[in-house]
């Protein structure tokens, strides 16, 4: 089995990677059947990571989907909508997101000159760069694994945002922990696969999917016709309420095509083989131009 992954090894999801039950299981299981372990495979962007899944060069794939502080990961709700139709999301991981601010050697916070890191990174301490770090200038790195190996080769009084897991494996130091703008910051990192035959929103893998058994959650996006109508959305979400399915996330994206025109994401509680998430998505379907399965999995 090949897992690909938003790396280098450090970043954040490799941390939630590693530590997943879900991957300890898998290992387990291969390991007694005489098989070897899950081979890791680092991928230097989101999409890449999705792709990889795309071009059948991994079976499995972990990104990260949604922070509690910054929200939504767009790279990804981009890559499912728009870039492919066969990957599915099959199971989904919450890690929580301890930032520390890195650096090569020891610095005091006034000699630091440069804040590198993932643009989510940056986000998520956005207060504490702007009143402890008010002279830094913040640059945007690839992931932030990637910000800590910058900082390790950089003569100058740089520092990265990072986790304490790239800090060692850089050879470099932790200047100060927990950065982040608000504590019990945490990640949703969703597992992805292909999908099953044309039509049946299936994907292929295990039953229960990675991550575990239940409660379900099933995720779409749709857009369509009628859009800019009054009550259109209203009357689209209405199919899931008067079927009691519960809309637990909900937000817009552009389509690339223009101003004013927006695909529309949704998690709802349930399986999609479920009768009364199945009725409401079929009354959805009637409304939309198009609606996407992008996966039914087990909720973390």
């Amino acid at each position: 089995m090949r897992v690909a992954y938003f790396g280098p090894e450090g970043t954040f999801t490799w941390e939630a990677l590693i530590e997943s039950a879900a991957l300890t299981e898998a290992t387990a299981l291969l390991e007694a059947d005489g098989g070897q372990a899950p081979e890791l495979l680092p991928r230097p962007t989101i999409y890449d990571t999705v792709m990889a899944v795309h071009d059948g060069l991994a079976e499995l794939a972990l990104v990260p989907i949604e922070n509690s502080l910054e929200g939504s990961v767009n790279a990804t709700l981009d890559a499912l909508a728009i870039e492919t139709r066969d990957v599915a999301i099959v199971g989904e991981v919450v890690h929580p997101i301890r930032q520390c601010l890195i650096a090569r050697t020891e610095l005091q916070l006034s000699e630091v000159e440069t804040v590198v890191s993932h643009p989510q990174a940056n986000a998520q301490c956005a207060r504490f760069i702007r009143t402890r770090l008010p002279s830094a200038r913040v640059l945007a790195g690839s992931s932030t694994a990637d910000a800590v190996r910058i900082v390790a080769e950089h003569d100058g009084p740089w520092a990265a945002l990072g986790n304490r897991g790239a800090a060692e494996r850089y050879g470099c130091l932790v200047l100060r922990a927990g950065v982040e703008d608000i504590a019990g910051n945490e990640t949703r990192f969703v597992w992805l696969g292909r999908t099953g035959p044309v039509g049946t929103g299936g994907a292929v893998g295990p039953e229960s999917g990675p991550g575990g058994t239940g409660p379900w959650k099933t995720a779409i996006v749709f857009w369509g016709v009628g859009s800019e109508a009054p009550g259109w959305l209203v009357g689209c979400l209405s199919e899931l309420s008067k079927r009691d399915v519960n809309l637990t996330r909900i937000e817009s994206r552009p389509r690339k095509q223009g101003l004013g025109r927006y695909m529309f994401f949704a998690d709802i509680e349930g399986r999609e083989s479920e009768s009364h998430v199945a009725q409401a998505l079929d009354g959805l379907r009637r409304r939309v131009e198009v609606l996407r399965l992008l996966g039914s999995f087990p909720a973390a």
